[in-house]
């Protein structure tokens, strides 16, 4: 089918950061005594808003994070992405392609406003888009898995539920955009293709998403 709207997550999909932030977050964990491997950050907090690192650390230790731990978690990744922060490989030409097919799309966030602006800009992506075509988890009250933001942007850009595909590239997010009753396409650059559970198609690269958005 041909979709009306189709909402990207940031992360990973547009650009290539989770590399960049898991590192940091594993580091971060560990150096305040919750020990953590970039695998474990991977594997438990990839596509999550950032309450759910509170939520986990709080349920497996029994401690409350810092304070100021957003501030200055955010503030190291923040540094990270303005150095060494890319596209994902091969997506501008799938943007470009979706504009040359009329096919509306936008943002779907897990991360703060502010965390997918430093990033698309860094990338020269936020053109692309503009605030008016950007939705953060911190629009709505839940974050993924929860269908809340993938249903605020669907309202937001006037398009029902059933006429989306969402783009993700964690179990998370694909569950959030199944539970919105919106199909889900499941970038497998970093995730097992087995751990995208009910997604509607996996891609490995890029190049073969606008084969199956605009089929």
């Amino acid at each position: 089918m041909r979709y009306d709207l189709v909402i990207f997550d940031n992360d990973g999909v547009l650009v290539d950061s989770e590399p960049i932030a898991n590192r940091i977050l594993a580091d971060y964990l560990t150096e305040l005594g919750h020990p953590t491997t970039y695998e474990d950050s991977v594997r438990d907090y990839m596509g999550a808003a950032v309450h759910r690192i509170h939520d986990t650390v709080l349920e497996r230790s029994g401690e409350r994070l810092p304070a100021g731990f957003d501030e200055d978690f955010h503030a190291r990744v923040f540094e990270a992405f303005r150095r060494q922060l890319e596209p994902v490989r091969g997506v501008t030409a799938v943007l470009d392609e979706l504009v040359a097919e009329g096919m509306a799309h936008c943002v779907g966030s897990s991360g703060s406003h502010e965390r997918i602006r430093v990033a698309l800009h860094r990338t020269g992506l936020f053109e692309r888009f503009g605030d008016g075509r950007i939705f953060s988890a911190e629009d709505v009250g839940r974050g993924k898995p929860a269908p809340d933001l993938f249903l605020h942007a669907a309202r937001e850009m006037g398009v029902p539920p059933e006429r989306c595909a969402v783009v993700e590239d964690s179990p998370l997010g694909v569950q959030a955009a199944r539970a919105a009753g919106m199909d889900v396409y499941g970038f497998t650059a970093m995730t097992p293709a087995g751990r995208m559970g009910d997604a509607t198609a996996r891609f490995a690269a890029m190049t073969e998403l606008p084969g199956l958005l605009l089929r």
